[in-house]
């Protein structure tokens, strides 16, 4: 793992990474012109190889000692991270009064706070995955208090906000439940809430369709308000309007999951949720064809509709 850990930094070191590849998440078979480093006899000790570290190949090879489930190594790297360049980054989290927004470039500017920010989750959350849960939140919540603003940028193209998902893993952590959001896109987080409804699990259910309303639901309005009728002509057209499909299909799960519990009310404003917002939304039956949440949503509105009118002249 040594060697892997000095392969990783010597690789990022001689691109200097943030002028050639200014990724934050990164793997060196990624790294443009990256050559194959077997031996790096010549740098010496590991200790060697930080002493001409930029933050971002600390984070490139604290990523990696993540990947391996190194803890040492991940301790080793983010806490040179924090100590060299946290002084750096909280004069820049003091110029923000919030995210860094605009161009790439702009966020990218602050790359101390986005770099110091992203070791530091990196560090919480190989501490959460040994269960050293005490460390894992000293970590997140330095994190939150010292670099809130800091982002850190994701190779499929936007950044993410570390001290958030830090937030979310202290609230799991505290409660006990801990949520796997695998690769965070809409339809793994939709696979994992139905898996979690058949098991009638609603604290599962109520945590993944939460986050796929909360990173797309936006995105799934967008698609909505650019359609006059549903997307019909091949299944890789239908399959274009992923978000709008995914948040619709949340928003039912959602509405279930309340079934389940009781909560008619709530149900209801699920159901119109769909009904009114998200109504072009399709879902996708692994047994070979497409349903529309609309539809079931409109249906069980009638049944409540109707339940309500029985109780209240009986």
């Amino acid at each position: 793992m040594k060697k892997l850990v000095i392969k990783f930094l010597a690789i990022a070191v001689m691109i200097n990474a943030h002028f050639v590849l200014p990724l934050t998440k990164v793997c060196a078979k990624n790294l443009p012109n990256a050559q194959p480093v077997e031996e790096l006899s010549d740098l010496g000790s590991v200790r060697e190889v930080l002493n001409v570290a930029s933050p971002i190949s600390l984070v490139i090879s604290a990523w990696a000692a993540l990947e391996e489930n190194d803890l040492e190594a991940v301790l080793k790297f983010t806490n040179d991270c924090v100590e060299r360049f946290g002084k750096r980054a909280q004069q820049m989290q003091e110029d923000l009064e919030g995210y860094a927004i605009g161009s790439e470039a702009t966020i990218r500017s602050y790359w101390a706070l986005n770099d110091v920010a992203t070791a530091l989750f990196i560090q919480g959350k190989a501490l959460e995955n040994a269960r050293r849960y005490d460390e894992a939140k000293e970590a997140y919540k330095e994190l939150i208090n010292k670099y809130t603003y800091g982002q850190c940028w994701d190779p499929k193209g936007w950044f993410w906000k570390p001290a958030e998902v830090a937030g979310e893993n202290l609230a799991m952590i505290e409660d006990g439940v801990f949520f796997d959001f695998g690769d965070y896109t809409s339809s793994t987080l939709v696979m994992k809430a139905w898996k979690a409804l058949e098991e009638e699990n609603v604290t599962l259910v109520f945590g993944y369709v939460d986050k796929c309303i909360k990173l797309y639901g936006m995105r799934a309005r967008e698609m909505q308000s650019a359609l006059d009728h549903y997307p019909e002509d091949s299944d890789s057209e239908i399959f274009s309007y992923w978000a709008l499909n995914d948040v619709a299909t949340a928003h039912f799960i959602k509405a279930k999951a309340y079934m389940i519990e009781g909560k008619d009310s709530e149900m209801i404003h699920e159901f119109k949720t769909i009904r009114d917002e998200l109504f072009y939304g399709q879902c996708w039956d692994p047994r070979g064809w497409w349903w529309k949440p609309v539809d079931e949503a409109n249906n069980w509105l009638k049944i409540l509709d109707q339940k309500a009118q029985k109780d209240g002249s009986s």
